[in-house]
């Protein structure tokens, strides 16, 4: 993160070198920002079981409140019970991390039992990836950040990229 980056994020931006713990800061920083220029108060972060540092980095981070940390497997035999949990405080926003295959299969679920909305979604970098998994649509509006900063968003399965 440069100097003007960290200056945009103030008190905020002092705690990402704490809380990012071999995480990648520029990629934290930017989904903070993106969740925050949606004017969310009130999060649920999701991640699959290897992306716990990133989902506990953006916990740390966060100065509005996080409902709950909800947990996947990458494989399940239909991660219901998970899809409840995350939609289950109407949040302002959902941010998630994890491996494609994982996400790909909670989003699908999400999308069929839930009123889960993707374009109140933001993930890290992995998460885009999940578009070439999850069937036609599933993903369509969700946006993040990459490891270098910049920024994604998932079209009816593409990534448009946004080189900052």
């Amino acid at each position: 993160m440069n100097e003007r980056e960290a200056d945009e994020f103030g008190a905020a931006g002092d705690r990402l070198g704490a809380a990012t713990d071999g995480f990648g800061a520029v990629e934290l920083a930017r989904v903070v920002e993106l969740v925050r220029r949606q004017g969310a108060r009130t999060v649920v972060v999701g991640h699959g079981r290897d992306a716990g540092p990133a989902a506990e980095a953006f916990t740390r981070t966060w100065e509005g409140t996080v409902l709950a940390v909800v947990s996947w497997p990458e494989r399940a035999a239909s991660w219901l019970r998970q899809a409840r949990r995350f939609t289950a405080g109407e949040p302002d926003a959902w941010v998630v991390a994890g491996a494609p295959l994982g996400w790909a299969g909670m989003s699908e679920r999400l999308r069929r039992s839930t009123e889960w909305d993707p374009a109140r979604t933001y993930g890290f970098a992995a998460t885009a990836r999940a578009v070439a998994l999850a069937p036609p649509g599933t993903l369509e509006g969700m946006r993040g950040a990459d490891h270098d900063g910049n920024t994604w968003q998932i079209g009816r399965n593409v990534i448009f990229r946004e080189i900052s």
